[in-house]
């Protein structure tokens, strides 16, 4: 059963952490989720249902109001202080992929993330023409704030799954206040950068999608460029939020992502639930779908 906490790091009694901690708690380098603008920590609730069932220490998580990209990093610094862990998976969508590489950067010098799973993301704020309004964030009502993220969410005939996906995210934007919007629209769009150079040690694979979604195809080749060596998980479609709609498939490109730590201290899986045969099962699937998709 995951565990909901609500853990508080900094001076400030209003910065509150929000996060499910599932799966068996002997694991030290646990996979930390980290939501969109709009997102919960529950958006990743596929997530946590099928990795937790497959014996891997899941942790998704909801962020606190801060409003630059250090006081976050070092907010989440003292947060895996807090729990004990030394060093930690990342998956980080769109906002989320972006906070996971700048914290990378941020530790880079005694480092805390073994590997990240960028899904939608980017690397450099400026793709969203908004730096000159990142400053007044702060100053407009909720509702107006909930527009622009809505903006964003895909129009248009959508199959079933998607459908749902987006209801579900609306649903989850409806219930954050002004100032967590603002904050995280602050931090999406005020003017920075990730710097390669103080990541390039760390696996990443990148998950993106083939079908309408936030990210123009400029800053998904950015993202290649930045990381020649990444893995790539490509999803035929999935719109913005693939892991609500795709759950099986984004579960899966985890789980090959994860699968290089086993057998390892950095394995978030419990030891006694690897078994090599299934492993190989799942390598074969994923490399006929993938060669199907380019037939």
């Amino acid at each position: 059963v995951p565990l909901f906490l609500q853990i508080i790091v900094d001076d400030d009694d209003s910065k509150v952490w929000s996060l499910y901690d599932a799966g068996p708690r002997g694991i030290r380098c646990p996979l930390i989720f980290l939501p969109p603008v709009s997102g919960t920590a529950d958006v990743f609730f596929q997530q946590i249902l099928a990795l937790t069932g497959w014996g891997y220490r899941v942790i998704a998580l909801q962020y606190p109001v801060y409003w630059d990209h250090l006081e976050f990093c070092d907010g989440f610094r003292k947060l895996l202080d807090h729990l004990q862990l030394d060093k930690v998976h990342l998956f980080g969508a769109s906002l989320g992929g972006f906070l996971a590489q700048k914290f990378a950067e941020y530790t880079h010098k005694s480092p805390r993330v073994q590997s990240l799973i960028l899904c939608n993301s980017f690397s450099d704020t400026s793709i969203f023409n908004q730096t000159w309004t990142a400053n007044s964030f702060w100053l407009m009502p909720a509702f107006m704030l909930k527009k622009i993220v809505l903006g964003n969410f895909a129009s248009g005939p959508l199959d079933p799954e998607m459908a749902d996906g987006i209801d579900f995210m609306v649903d989850r934007l409806e219930s954050l206040g002004q100032s967590e919007l603002a904050s995280r629209l602050t931090l999406n769009c005020q003017n920075s950068y990730v710097e390669p150079h103080k990541i390039r040690d760390i696996p990443v694979t990148i998950m993106d999608v083939f079908d309408q979604s936030a990210l123009s195809t400029e800053a998904k080749e950015e993202m290649y460029k930045l990381y020649p060596n990444a893995r790539r998980a490509h999803l035929k479609t999935g719109g913005n939020f693939p892991y609500l709609c795709r759950s099986a498939e984004v579960n899966l490109y985890i789980q090959i992502h994860l699968l290089q730590f086993h057998g390892t201290r950095y394995a978030a899986i419990d030891p006694s639930m690897v078994s090599a045969e299934e492993l190989e099962v799942q390598k074969i699937s994923l490399h006929s779908s993938n060669e199907q998709e380019e037939q």
